[in-house]
């Protein structure tokens, strides 16, 4: 019995994960095209680091929603957390080159209202899909779903900070506030790639998580 319910559990679960994956990769590449135009125009490296984000947000939420169209996604947990780990890796370099160059070269991003709407719809989306996600993949021990859920989080820090730096740009003319955000950006990518690369380590390694699963989940149900 307890073998069936907890299938059925994992079954649910799965479907959760690839449901809330999609919704994030739909979102983000329709962010990623607006932040990446609306950084192009204002000439925002903020917003353009933003918009990557998104890109490699994609890139994350599709490695994960491969992993849990396979037949067993557990096999894959580490090649999938090697993939996400690259991409945060890839975005740490480029944001902090963007970033540093216009702190160098003191360019003054421009007032970008759209930058601003889009930024600030992100602070109150994102949360919610990180939580879900993160609920799902601790319920089922995925660490890439958690791992993915960490990285839509990020998306929301980045969305505040960027809004931060353009309204304070617009505010007060504070032309450097993009860039910091930026560096602020690059930080929490590098630390977030490295979790995701010893991400094994971290998810106490799937395979105990599995053998205990099924009794687990027996407790669980009876629990409740």
């Amino acid at each position: 019995m307890s073998t069936t319910v907890s299938s059925a559990r994992r079954e649910t679960l799965h479907r959760r994960i690839r449901l809330i994956v999609a919704i994030t990769i739909g979102y983000n590449l329709i962010e990623a095209v607006i932040a990446i135009t609306a950084g192009s125009v204002a000439s925002s490296a903020a917003l353009i680091g933003f918009g990557l984000d998104s890109t490699i947000e994609v890139l994350s939420a599709a490695a994960v929603a491969w992993q849990f169209t396979r037949r067993d996604p557990e096999r894959w947990e580490k090649p999938t957390l090697r993939v996400i780990a690259v991409a945060f890796f890839a975005l740490a370099i480029y944001v902090t080159a963007t970033s540093v160059l216009s702190l160098v070269t003191a360019q003054r991003p421009e007032h970008s209202a759209v930058g601003i709407v889009l930024t600030a719809i992100s602070v109150a989306v994102m949360p919610f899909l990180s939580l879900a996600e993160r609920r799902a993949g601790r319920e089922i021990g995925s660490a890439t779903a958690v791992a993915d859920s960490k990285q839509t989080l990020i998306c929301t820090y980045l969305s505040a900070a960027v809004l931060i730096g353009l309204v304070a740009n617009t505010l007060f003319g504070w032309w450097w506030a993009d860039a910091v955000a930026g560096l602020v950006i690059a930080a929490f990518a590098v630390r977030e790639g490295l979790e995701a690369w010893r991400g094994d380590a971290c998810a106490t390694s799937v395979g105990m998580l599995l053998e205990d699963e099924h009794d687990h989940h027996a407790h669980d149900h009876h629990a409740h």
